[in-house]
């Protein structure tokens, strides 16, 4: 984040954390995405996350199953 990348990928980035820490971190990235206008490609299982992000991509058994409009 602190080098200002275009994209940010995130693979499960609030994996082992509690509820409090992983709001904490999703806000931190979506803070930091729209100042430095980047994208984030996040990964993860935590479905409570996905309701503060633009676009929700959605996979079932390897095959994408939901392109996810962008949210308003």
């Amino acid at each position: 984040i602190a080098a200002s990348p275009p994209i940010i990928f995130a693979d499960e980035p609030t994996g082992n954390l509690d509820t409090k820490n992983s709001q904490d971190v999703v806000d931190l990235l979506l803070k930091a995405s729209r100042y430095y206008q980047q994208t984030i490609l996040m990964i993860t299982h935590n479905t409570n996350l996905t309701s503060c992000m633009d676009r929700v991509l959605r996979v079932r058994d390897g095959r994408l199953k939901d392109l996810g409009g962008v949210q308003a």
